[in-house]
């Protein structure tokens, strides 16, 4: 989220940063009171923190709310961002090493948008993965979950016991794969009109 251009107008008070709330990734967190912020609260990254901006009248205990309620948020946006295919492969690099002690090591990772019948595709004599751009913009857990399927492809080409073993050490395969059966059952769904507002 980018800055409220009314903050800069006022002399909001700052609160100094301090460390995330324990489970939150990343950085420290500033909140700025205003007194020309009446309700509005927004919040943006700037470098290695984040910034709260709020009403100067809040309470202790609204400001804790609204800067959890705002890392949220932006936690939401992120992970809605597009990874390239360098972070694709920097991020299957990352699973490989966490749950197949970096024994899967594919040459190439890449996004491609010829897929549309599954997920991914392994080629292991090539060493090549490739994931559906379908993909993108579902969760994180469950584009690592497609991402250790097809670097398990690397180490065991079919989908015998020894294949799924493998899988089993990643925690979040059967909501993963629940997520993606629900994704192809509303895709065959039939279109109702005026089902959605439309």
């Amino acid at each position: 989220m980018s800055a409220d251009p009314l903050h800069r107008a006022g002399t909001p008070s700052r609160k100094p940063a301090s460390p995330p709330p324990s489970g939150s990734p990343g950085s420290a967190i500033e909140v700025r009171r205003s007194t020309r912020r009446r309700r509005t609260v927004s919040a943006y990254r700037e470098g290695d923190r984040t910034v709260v901006l709020i009403p100067a009248r809040m309470s202790e205990a609204e400001e804790q709310r609204w800067v959890n309620v705002m890392l949220d948020k932006l936690a939401a946006q992120e992970s809605r961002r597009v990874l390239g295919d360098t972070e694709l492969a920097e991020r299957a690099e990352r699973l490989s090493a966490q749950y197949f002690d970096g024994r899967a090591r594919p040459s190439s990772v890449r996004w491609v948008t010829n897929q549309n019948t599954r997920w991914g595709s392994c080629t292991p004599a090539e060493g090549s993965i490739r994931l559906s751009h379908r993909l993108q913009g579902m969760p994180e857990y469950v584009v690592d979950y497609v991402l250790l399927h097809e670097l398990a492809h690397l180490l065991v080409p079919g989908h015998g016991p020894r294949f799924w073993r493998l899988l089993e050490s990643y925690p979040r395969t059967e909501r993963a794969r629940g997520y993606l059966e629900g994704v192809v059952a509303a895709d065959r769904l039939p279109y109702v009109p005026g089902a959605r507002g439309e």
